[in-house]
């Protein structure tokens, strides 16, 4: 009987919780309903063909890449701000 309280009260805290954190949500404009299709993760597209391990090395090289693109990306962006900045 105790243990069931317990839960009980668990579960009501949660809900009273979750209740305040959506309308604190809303009050600042963050309580949009999200789409499944926009919030999923978009996963590379692989070859089909090739062992495992070539499928994850292929997938390892292309995260690689795609992160050093960003960090280039990055780079200029704020040598691009830093040029703005002095030349004003």
């Amino acid at each position: 009987m105790k243990a069931m309280f317990g839960v009980v009260s668990m579960l009501v805290a949660l809900a009273v919780v979750g209740l305040l954190m959506v309308k604190q949500l809303r009050a600042v404009g963050h309580a949009e309903p999200v789409d499944a299709t926009a919030a999923a993760v978009a996963v590379p597209a692989l070859s089909g063909s090739g062992a495992l391990r070539d499928q994850a090395m292929q997938l390892e090289n292309k995260v690689a890449a795609d992160a050093a693109k960003a960090m280039a990306q990055g780079e200029h962006n704020r040598d691009q701000a830093i040029d703005k900045a002095q030349g004003q």
